[in-house]
């Protein structure tokens, strides 16, 4: 727990058997974690059966995308705070309480892989991967300067956390099954006033496999047009209805 506030991390999984329990035992060994979700995407491996004997709560998710893997865990965890990262060890479980420290201040809050004494060797954040992640999230503060003045410098970052209760809030609008599910939380909290706040978090090499939204430079660029037209989709189009609380 961190403070009295229960801590859920959601993990989204599609044939990560080399990593997986790793990553789960990381999480779980940290002091403010309650529980981790590991959602089953579809895994044609051992990820699921490592997963559990980690100790992960497993469900499963036939809707193939990254989008669709971490709204269902989303809707799953029992935490009053929501946390997502990847399961490839990418991120580390010693950074949470950065990322905890800010939800104090905030609805959501972000990790930032562009700051570069942060990227870790070998970690997949060259160059133009990047700077496109700065410039998709300038564009994006362009779209919201008024009235919100967001200061944001990466929009593909998974690690982050947000209050159950600001989830329920943006839930109608999340509809994304992509990559794009990730620039899409941060603008349906634009939408829905919900405050964010990015801090910087360590990025480490992948501990197995290749990223299907980053792994090459045809994969980067269809990654970076879905993120975009979400961008500009979600700027242009009505709010959806929020839940009733």
């Amino acid at each position: 727990m961190f403070g009295s506030h229960r801590i859920s991390v959601v993990i989204p999984a599609y044939n990560e058997e080399e990593t997986i329990a790793q990553v789960v035992q990381d999480f779980l060994g940290n002091e403010y974690v309650d529980e981790v979700v590991v959602v089953d995407n579809n895994c044609r491996d051992a990820t699921a059966d490592l997963a559990q004997g980690a100790g992960a709560r497993v469900i499963s998710e036939s809707n193939p995308g990254y989008g669709c893997a971490l709204r269902a865990g989303l809707d799953a965890a029992e935490g009053d705070i929501l946390v997502l990262t990847e399961a490839d060890g990418s991120f580390i479980a010693s950074d949470l309480i950065k990322i905890l420290v800010y939800c104090e201040d905030a609805g959501m809050v972000l990790g930032t892989r562009t700051t570069k004494q942060m990227v870790e060797q070998g970690a997949n954040m060259g160059t133009i991967l990047r700077w496109g992640n700065v410039f998709a999230a300038k564009f994006l503060e362009l779209l919201w300067y008024i009235p919100h003045e967001p200061r944001l410098t990466d929009v593909g970052c998974t690690y982050r956390a947000i209050w159950k209760k600001s989830y329920d809030k943006i839930r109608a609008g999340l509809t994304e099954a992509g990559p794009g599910f990730s620039p899409e939380m941060m603008c349906e909290c634009l939408r829905c006033d919900v405050r964010l706040i990015e801090v910087p978090v360590s990025y480490h090499a992948r501990e197995g496999g290749e990223s299907a939204h980053s792994g090459g430079m045809w994969a980067v660029l269809r990654t970076a047009r879905k993120m975009f037209a979400c961008i500009f989709r979600k700027r242009l189009s009505k709010r959806p209805p929020q839940r009733d609380d």
